[in-house]
């Protein structure tokens, strides 16, 4: 573990040193830029593999669905980006594909990731495309060897790609297991929060705002994207920002496991989602630098514009609903934002435009049965009812009706209150944020420098 900074240095091949600006801040831009890829040239990139360019559908099922349990006049369009049609059948190819590039690129012999979801696949997948060993590292079960259905599926995924899978109990050594694999293969760390990471989601939010502009001739009003460690927002929304659709709402949505321990064994199998929920979107938010690289490239305070919580029971129904009426069977994670579409929608006009911003592909243990199947096994009650009585891991309450679905807002006045807590605790004793710092924490919380200060004063008195 002393030893980590030094293994991360050597895994990923940027000296992050040189972007620290101050005790809190450093440049962020820079150390993207610095990277080398522009946008066409991350586009050109994806290409060679088959990645991107998928298709935007738009629900008009779901929209009538929608206008039928709205007010008169009120209902917006949904749209869904298809990316399911990605190699391994998710965005995370995105990611994937500038991170193998890099490791190719620089002469590495495999790549290593620490991932339970799609993201394992998606490397394994470009992995193999490059000619490139895999190593995917995995938190898969409890103490007492119960698995996660949905963690199951994917390491079967990655195996089929021919990647090497180290799957462990849930805890503390998925850090070291991880640091271990880059240490003694010395292979390329393809983090989830390097730069090429966030750049290569940004085709993603550049794509459908130019497709929605070219068949609508506008670009949407709101893009909604399922959040958990922020790479998904900061990257669409940079891609949004970057096709000149700088007026378009980013909604951050996330599952309510609020009460659960992420790294908890006794909780790690009472929650039915392996990401996409507070128990991620949350932590990540407040302090993004929890990373497994020293400065995280993901940063979606930055970016959103709204964050919104939706219960299990209200992704499961709209999962089901997604298949039956519109022939659409997909993953549950971006089902997260389609259900929170579904609820914010009603509150829209009927000719606004709401776009969901991804898909996944779906499999036996990525099915709602799967999850709740187990939920049933570790004695949390599955009901139908109202969601808002949803207990996360107690109980799973599937609505009776399509109007029941809303979202919760999270405030983002508290977040950024408590992201600001987080850094100001980080800073050496006797230690005090600069101008530089009060110039990086506003932006990184899209407040002003104003807005920083006074929270610095009323956290720590006149005198900070």
């Amino acid at each position: 573990m002393d030893q980590k900074a030094e293994i991360m240095r050597s895994s990923v091949g940027i000296d992050y040193e040189k972007y620290i600006t101050g005790p809190l801040s450093f440049d962020y831009e820079r150390m993207l830029s610095d990277t080398g890829y522009d946008l066409e040239t991350i586009r050109t990139i994806q290409s060679r593999t088959a990645v991107g360019n998928t298709p935007l559908v738009e629900l008009k099922n779901l929209t009538e669905l929608v206008r039928a349990v709205s007010k008169p006049g009120m209902g917006a369009r949904i749209f869904v980006k298809d990316e399911a049609a990605n190699p391994s059948g998710s965005f995370k190819d995105r990611r994937a594909s500038l991170s193998v590039y890099e490791a190719k690129k620089r002469g590495y012999k495999g790549v290593a990731a620490a991932t339970s979801g799609n993201y394992g696949a998606a490397v394994a997948s470009q992995a193999a495309k490059a000619g490139l060993r895999c190593i995917v590292v995995q938190e898969a079960f409890d103490s007492k060897g119960i698995a996660q259905p949905e963690i199951a599926e994917k390491t079967r995924a990655c195996e089929a790609y021919g990647a090497e899978v180290i799957r462990l109990s849930v805890g503390p050594e998925l850090f070291y297991v991880f640091l271990m694999v880059l240490k003694e293969t010395g292979y390329f760390n393809a983090s989830l929060y390097t730069p090429y990471s966030i750049l290569g989601i940004e085709t993603l939010g550049h794509e459908l705002a130019l497709q929605v502009k070219e068949q609508e001739g506008r670009f949407p009003d709101v893009v909604i994207a399922t959040h958990a460690g922020g790479g998904n927002v900061t990257g669409t929304a940079r891609g949004l920002i970057k096709a000149g659709a700088e007026d378009t709402q980013m909604v951050a949505a996330s599952v309510d496991l609020s009460g659960l321990h992420m790294a908890s064994d006794h909780d790690f199998n009472r929650k039915s989602f392996t990401t996409g929920h507070t128990g991620f979107s949350i932590p990540f938010t407040t302090w993004p630098d929890r990373a497994d690289v020293p400065k995280n490239a993901a940063r979606a305070l930055r970016y959103m514009d709204r964050f919104v919580t939706v219960t299990q029971g209200e992704v499961f129904y709209i999962t089901q609903a997604l298949a039956q009426i519109e022939g659409l069977e997909r993953g549950p994670a971006g089902n997260t934002s389609l259900a929170a579409a579904f609820a914010m929608a009603r509150q829209m006009d009927q000719e606004q435009i709401i776009v969901v911003q991804e898909t996944e592909y779906t499999g036996a243990g990525k099915h709602p049965l799967g999850q709740l199947n187990l939920a049933k096994q570790m004695g949390i009650e599955v009901v139908r009812g109202n969601p808002k009585d949803n207990k996360p891991g107690k109980a799973i309450v599937i609505p009776q009706h399509p109007s029941q679905i809303e979202v919760v807002d999270v405030d983002l006045d508290r977040i950024r209150r408590s992201y600001l807590r987080n850094a100001f605790n980080s800073l050496p004793q006797g230690q005090t944020p600069g101008d530089t710092d009060i110039k990086f924490l506003a932006a990184d919380t899209k407040s002003t420098q104003d807005y920083v200060r006074e929270v610095i004063r009323e956290l720590y008195g006149k005198n900070r």
